[in-house]
């Protein structure tokens, strides 16, 4: 297996510097758990109703590397305790974007959901980007599949 790629990380100026970085919470784990760091002010988090969405700050900038991309992916036990679950995921972080690291969450429980300062709220997957080179032509090759779209494949 290659060497994993590094990531430099920068914390924003007005968030939690104690908060810890993204996290591999187990040997096998494919996502590091990604924080919500509220800036000051802002500590006590924020309560999200049924059907609300937010974008949830981390008070993170990555340094990811030509050829890299970082997933922003759902945590698990969110999403079936609570209903919460990210509204683009997976979320896409490019290799050349230096802004913060914004969240957007929802939440599609029937209860309100107070987002916690420091609450682990999604996870960051790191993962090889290729570029394709796109080009017009005028035949597509043929498959067993041919143009069968959604659910053209059977039941189950």
């Amino acid at each position: 297996m290659s060497e994993a790629p590094r990531i430099g990380i920068k914390r924003i100026e007005d968030s939690d510097h104690t908060l810890a970085l993204p996290s591999y919470e187990t040997t096998g784990a494919a996502g590091a758990d990604l924080r919500a760091n509220f800036p000051d002010g802002a500590r006590e988090g924020l309560l999200l109703s049924p059907g609300q969405r937010a974008l949830v700050p981390t008070g993170l900038i990555l340094d990811i590397l030509p050829g890299w991309e970082v997933q922003v992916r759902p945590r698990s036990g969110l999403a079936l305790r609570h209903g919460l679950t990210l509204v683009n995921t997976p979320g896409t972080i490019d290799s050349d974007y230096r802004g913060p690291v914004g969240v957007i969450v929802i939440n599609l429980g029937d209860e309100p959901y107070h987002l916690r300062h420091g609450e682990r709220i999604a996870q960051l997957v790191v993962a090889p980007a290729s570029q394709a080179r796109f080009f017009e032509t005028v035949e597509v090759s043929e498959t067993v599949r041919g143009n069968g779209g959604f659910g053209s494949t059977g039941a189950g």
